[in-house]
């Protein structure tokens, strides 16, 4: 398991676009992926909890991976989350 906070970089923080985009990120992988904030714990693979966490830039994040390819799996969601776009 790998467990590591992270700094949100998008632009406009995770609205509906970018949650999309993460989910789409996550869902590439069979590990699974969380991501926690304020003692809240989403699934990093649901559209609906993404959503619902209202990330803003400069927030930070716990990203929570643990599976078979959960090395990966933490470097693509950390690349995405860091990222100036959005």
């Amino acid at each position: 398991m790998i467990r590591k906070e992270v700094t949100v970089k998008l632009k406009q923080g995770i609205n509906a676009r970018p949650a999309a985009m993460l989910v789409q990120a996550a869902s590439q992988f069979d590990s699974e992926i969380f991501i926690e904030t304020d003692n809240r714990r989403m699934n990093a693979k649901s559209i609906m909890g993404m959503m619902a966490l209202g990330l803003d830039s400069g927030e930070v994040v716990t990203v929570i991976t643990d599976g078979s390819d959960e090395d990966e799996a933490f470097e693509k969601i950390e690349n995405y989350l860091t990222s100036r776009e959005d």
